[in-house]
């Protein structure tokens, strides 16, 4: 292994670059339209153009990436996270293609990357596990027919979804029509197939996983157990290793359930098995992400282990040469999202005019993105990583307070004010009577929404990125001029969305996905009218008075900027 194509973007492709130059590997990135002057294009050994910018046509496009991937002259392929890192068919091509996959064999992807096959392989090793489907439901009747014979409230999960997208909760009857429409919708966009299955949902359920790796020779180590449950929209907020609060004998079942569930599959690589445990202690296999996950700094951090030079060394053929690594330390990892908090972390594209990053002791910061980056609507929403540890979780939550405090960011709306409000939260910090939908539920939201500063008058001096590609391949020149006066004085986002007299306004940049009610048609308060979808969250819009659907405006599949006016609800 010599040179290693990145088939992912931002965040996670800085990330394994600096892994590679770490471990004496030339990188190759691969970059959208939109990407041409990302931090991950510039920091790359190599950077090739997709061509394109939607996911569909660039980092989710296989034959593009591995015409790429020989092109650049690539030895090996590392997925990172999302997009195609969890896919079977993309693992194959890359080994039909004589590359090195740097990932868990095909084989494994599938069984375990589909929900409910990997169901069925936690039941062959043993792990606990709630009622569920036992293949993929093929309507919104079926839902109904398991939630009568299971009970309420239920999950309907996306089989070959992950990162919370394509899973929603449905605690009525009623509600499980749209919410499996929904699943399905955001599992296509986000991974392509949309088969769902169902499953009871805990109530007040701890989210903990486990991080594995299993070298070629079978042998599987447990680096670390993580908490992963602040969460919103059922995405992860803030994690945390090791999960705390857990007893000697939940924490052996977890180390013993993972390996056995890991060689039932014939797993090789890095990979993390994910459970719930509910109030009263019982463990729940929840599933297999057959990939690295978003939350792996936190188990580097308490143990020294590098996970992403362990997949190399895996790739390359190496046995780990360790057992289970002891716990030193605790590490808090949270999640630097473009959006709102203030305003129910609706997504909230836009251009960072300020990046003050903390330092100290403890301190670590991952990042995909740097001050003047245009963060769109078209990928995830994560900016970056803030990982704070110290010699205990309350030495490491002073230490996350502090650093926290010195994070700034401008331009656009974070989950930093979340962040710095859940680490005063006693609920959290001392009695940890927090669950994976404590942010809706019981969290006391007094953040104030986003506000767009006044923009600088001074004229600022400005690198400015000159870009051209030769055979596909980037390179850059920089003009260093001073900045335009109509780049300076951008005008402020719209308006915070919402409702205004008759006017259903949109409350974030978004694309049109769903619309519900037509021209003329008679609507209920709290009934839904259409749905939007930005940075890969679907987010539906509700009819704020009952009336008549007038002056409708949006059309399926167009952007429509925040504040822009939808449709009218006008008196019948």
């Amino acid at each position: 292994m010599k040179r290693v194509l990145i088939a992912n973007r931002g965040e996670i492709a800085v990330r394994i670059i600096r892994a590679c130059q770490d471990h004496d590997l030339e990188s190759v990135a691969i970059y959208s339209d939109e990407d041409r002057n990302s931090l991950h294009a510039q920091m790359a050994t190599h950077a090739y153009s997709l061509g394109g910018v939607t996911a569909a046509s660039t980092y989710l496009n296989i034959s593009r990436i591995i015409e790429v991937a020989k092109q650049s002259g690539a030895d090996a392929v590392h997925p990172g996270y999302g997009f195609l890192s969890e896919n079977a068919q993309f693992a194959q091509s890359v080994i039909d293609a004589g590359l090195i996959w740097i990932g868990p064999p095909p084989s494994a992807i599938k069984a375990l990357g589909d929900k409910v096959s990997a169901r069925k392989i936690a039941a062959k090793a043993g792990a606990p596990l709630v009622a569920g489907t036992a293949d993929p439901v093929k309507n919104a009747d079926e839902i109904m027919a398991f939630a009568k014979a299971h009970g309420l409230p239920i999950a309907i999960k996306a089989a070959h979804g992950g990162g919370g997208r394509g899973l929603k909760i449905a605690h009525t009857l009623e509600e499980i029509p749209e919410a499996f429409d929904s699943a399905v919708r955001e599992a296509i966009a986000g991974f392509g197939r949309g088969e769902c299955f169902v499953e009871r949902y805990l109530e007040k359920p701890r989210h903990v996983e486990t991080q594995v790796l299993v070298d070629k020779s079978g042998h599987a180590v447990v680096v670390s157990t993580r908490d992963c449950s602040l969460q919103r929209r059922h995405q992860k907020l803030v994690e945390e290793a090791p999960a705390p609060f857990l007893g000697e004998k939940q924490i052996k079942e977890l180390y013993r359930s993972s390996k056995a569930i890991m060689k039932e599959a014939g797993y090789v690589g890095a990979g993390t098995c994910e459970f719930l445990i509910g109030v009263d202690g019982t463990i729940s296999f929840l599933e297999v992400n057959t990939r690295l996950q978003v939350e792996h700094p936190v188990s580097e951090e308490v143990t020294g282990i590098d996970l992403v030079r362990q997949q190399f060394r895996i790739a390359s053929g190496e046995n780990l040469g360790f057992d289970d690594p002891q716990i030193r330390a605790h590490s808090f990892e949270f999640r630097i999202n473009g959006e709102d908090p203030g305003r129910s972390f609706l997504p909230a594209p836009g251009r960072i005019t300020q990046w003050q990053i903390p330092a100290g002791p403890g301190v670590r910061v991952d990042a995909g993105f740097r001050n003047g980056d245009t963060i769109g609507g078209n990928f995830d929403s994560l900016l970056a990583k803030l990982i704070v540890t110290g010699a205990t979780r309350e030495e490491a939550v002073q230490r996350a307070r502090r650093a926290l405090a010195e994070f700034k960011v401008g331009g656009l709306a974070t989950a930093l004010p979340f962040h710095r409000a859940i680490m005063n939260d006693s609920a959290f910090t001392k009695k940890f009577s927090v669950y994976t939908s404590y942010i809706e539920n019981e969290f006391k939201n007094e953040i104030e929404p986003f506000t767009q500063s006044a923009p600088d008058s001074q004229t600022h001096a400005a690198a400015e990125h000159l870009v051209t590609e030769v055979n596909g391949k980037r390179f850059e020149i920089y003009v260093h001029a001073p900045e335009p006066v109509h780049k300076r004085h951008r005008a402020k986002q719209g308006a915070s969305g919402g409702t205004a007299g008759t006017a259903l306004t949109s409350p974030m940049q978004g694309t049109v996905v769903k619309i519900a009610l037509e021209e003329g048609q008679h609507v209920e308060v709290g009934e839904l009218v259409m749905v939007l979808e930005a940075m890969k969250m679907e987010q539906p819009l509700c009819a704020h008075r009952s009336g008549v659907i007038a002056n409708l405006k949006a059309v399926i599949g167009e952007t429509v900027s925040s504040g822009s006016t939808l449709c009218d609800i006008i008196d019948a």
